[in-house]
This record gives C-alpha cells, sequence and structure tokens, in this order.
C-alpha cells in the first residue's frame, strides 16, 4: 500500500511538473490590465497550449505579495526598487537589469495630466497644480508606484524652479497634497475618483494611463495636457528566478519578457498609450506623442538607492511632507 502510495505521489508531481511548464503568472501594476490582456493574446498566439495568468495591484503591493508567497513567473513593475526589493528578498538575481535590453525596461513613460473637456481651469504645468482653486487626483505615494512617480516629478519640478532651496520645495509639496481631496491607494482607483465619481480638475498618472482614459470614456470628454517637463518612468521587467526554477518555467517566462521587445511586442506597448526604444516602431507613432524634457531619477535624486534611503524610508522625506493625510 506504501508502495502505490509513493507511486502515486511521483505521478501526481510529474503531472503537476508537467502542467506548471505551460503556465505563466505575470504580476504587474495596478493600471496596466488592458495593455497585457493584449500582450497576452498576441503571446499565446504564438504559444499555442500556453496560459498566461495576470495579478495587478500596486506596484509595492505587488512586491510584497510575491515576498509573502504570490507565485509569480513574472513581473512587470513600474519602479526599480520594488524589483530590488524582489532581490533582497532572495527571489530574483541581482543582476537582473542585464537580462534584457534598456536596462529590463521594455518601455517608458512619465506623469501627466488629464483635465476635464475644454480644460475649465486653465490647467498647464505644475505650478497650476497649487493654486487654490485646483484639487488634484493621484493616489497614495506610500502604496503606489504611479503616486511615487508623481511626487518625485513634482520634487524634481519643485528643485529646478526653486533652484533646491529646502523650504520652497516642501512648501510646494505640501500645498500639492493639501489640494488633493482623497488619496486611493492604486492608480486605477484614483482613476475610478476622478472619471466616475468625477472628483478633483486634474487626474496626474502615467502618459499611458492618460490615453487610455480618453479613448474607453471618451475624447470629448477629456484634454491630456503635456506639462513642460516630467521625470522618466521606466517600466522594469525581470524572471522570478525562485519560483520559475521550482514551476519549470525558466525558458516561457524568458520568452514572454523577449516577447515585449519584439517588433510586435513594442507595437502593442506604443498602441496603448507607452513610449518605446525601438526606432522604427517609435517613428511609426511619433505623431502620437508630444515632445517632452524628461528628468531622469539618477541625474535628479543621485538615483534609486538614494530615493529609497532619503524619500521613501520610515521616518523620510515624503513622512515628513505626507505627514498625517
Amino acid at each position: 500500500m506504501k508502495r502505490f502510495l509513493l507511486i502515486g505521489a511521483a505521478l501526481a508531481a510529474l503531472t503537476a511538473s508537467a502542467h506548471a511548464d505551460d503556465k505563466l503568472l505575470n504580476a504587474s501594476y495596478d493600471i496596466s490590465r488592458e495593455l497585457f490582456e493584449k500582450v497576452n493574446e498576441a503571446f499565446v498566439a504564438k504559444h499555442p497550449g500556453v496560459t498566461v495568468d495576470q495579478s495587478h495591484g500596486g506596484s509595492s503591493k505587488q512586491a510584497r505579495a510575491v515576498l509573502e508567497g504570490l507565485e509569480a513567473d513574472v513581473v512587470t513593475f513600474n519602479q526599480v526598487i520594488d524589483i530590488d526589493a524582489l532581490v533582497k528578498g532572495g527571489f530574483v538575481t541581482d543582476d537582473w537589469k542585464t537580462d534584457f535590453p534598456n536596462n529590463a525596461s521594455p518601455y517608458y513613460s512619465f506623469p501627466a495630466f488629464l483635465v476635464r473637456e475644454g480644460n475649465p481651469k486653465g490647467i498647464k504645468d505644475w505650478n497650476d497644480l497649487v493654486r487654490d482653486d485646483v484639487k488634484v487626483i493621484f493616489p497614495n505615494p506610500k502604496t503606489s508606484g504611479n503616486a511615487r512617480y508623481t511626487y518625485l516629478a513634482a520634487l524634481a519640478f519643485a528643485k529646478e524652479t526653486f533652484k533646491d532651496d529646502p523650504a520652497k520645495v516642501d512648501a510646494f509639496i505640501a500645498k500639492l497634497f493639501d489640494n488633493v481631496p482623497v488619496f486611493d491607494t492604486g492608480g486605477r482607483a484614483a482613476t475610478t475618483t476622478f472619471v466616475e465619481r468625477e472628483t478633483g480638475d486634474v487626474l496626474i498618472t502615467f502618459e499611458a494611463e492618460t490615453k487610455g482614459i480618453a479613448k474607453e470614456f471618451g475624447e470629448d470628454k477629456f484634454d491630456i495636457v503635456v506639462p513642460s517637463v516630467s521625470l522618466l518612468a521606466e517600466f522594469p521587467v525581470a524572471v522570478v528566478d525562485k519560483v520559475v526554477d521550482k514551476h519549470g518555467t525558466r525558458d516561457l517566462a524568458k520568452s514572454y519578457l523577449d516577447f515585449l521587445y519584439t517588433p510586435e511586442g513594442q507595437t502593442i506597448l506604443a498602441e496603448n498609450g507607452n513610449r518605446v526604444n525601438d526606432a522604427t516602431v517609435a517613428a511609426k507613432f511619433k505623431d502620437q506623442f508630444p515632445d517632452i524634457r524628461l528628468l531622469k531619477v539618477e541625474d535628479v535624486f543621485g538615483g534609486w538607492a538614494n530615493v529609497k534611503k532619503e524619500e521613501f524610508a520610515e521616518g523620510g522625506h515624503l513622512d515628513k511632507l505626507y505627514g498625517s493625510r
């Protein structure tokens, strides 16, 4: 009897393994649902029999979920520090940026503005967001990677505008926070607040999301405003080594992320409002993407390690400015 139980257990393990290597779970950030629905459809068409499941939430929340047991084979996040958290936890190798081109970032965007049709408040740039008559919507920078980019972009603008005067910079950010009537936990919830609940005068989110909202809810209802300057938002991807080794999905996981860099993958990304590095694809969509001056985390803040330590660590700059909101 014991022998049969052992054989049964072995067969079950083999069956599970056989099924695991044709199935992937992608843990991604909150507002990427529609994008990866299209990516997955195209990828599966090239790999019949493969299944790609999705998990969505705030980028930092997703990183914590993987650390706590979410068995994602790949992650497609919106900030580097979330993958670095997986490195620290032993889930991803520390050389992950060299596994794929462009520092493992297949596309990029930046915080932009979405206003109501006709732009009734005349919002053109970051300085308009601290006016007394403007209500701003973006999610909680304590829980949302999307909002962290907004915070850093506003901070970069203020540092440049006020020549790094700390008192003036902090006053600018504090006023911006004061103008936010509600801090949702993620980017999609903030979109719901602005679009469906009709709260606020301007939504700050990735340019790709502004395009998606206008397309979905009606371009006659909203205007997209590209500010004079913003912060480059890269979207890093990684194979979760600890999980793919368990599932036997390493090759499939790599193929999935490689697909994002192919002309077809880059075209899907661009069609969904993201900026891409493939020169041919970028040229094809050039008219859809206005010129903008993009600052880099490395140039303004000294890199993501400094950002994590000085801005986002407990008791850091963000905590002091965000206060008890």
